[in-house]
């Protein structure tokens, strides 16, 4: 049970990296044009938004198995 939390934990950490990445690598494409333009946010924009939401339900995900793994340690 542990190892599969374990590996768990590190697909959680992994895919938060990627998606953290991902995010960044999205923001940073974002032209001058579109952040001036004033129809509402750009599909860049809403991309890197989506990223950084994954990257925090990632994240949670993350702390949670911790959460988990750490109190199966406990009752040990």
């Amino acid at each position: 049970m542990n190892t599969f939390l374990v590996l768990l934990l590190i697909a959680a950490m992994i895919a938060t990296l990627v998606a953290l990445v991902r995010g960044i690598v999205t923001f940073l494409k974002t032209t001058e044009a579109e952040l001036k333009g004033g129809d509402g946010p750009s599909a860049s924009a809403l991309k890197s938004n989506k990223m950084m939401q994954y990257r925090i339900f990632f994240q949670a995900l993350a702390v949670l198995i911790v959460v988990v793994l750490l109190f199966a340690a406990g009752r040990t």
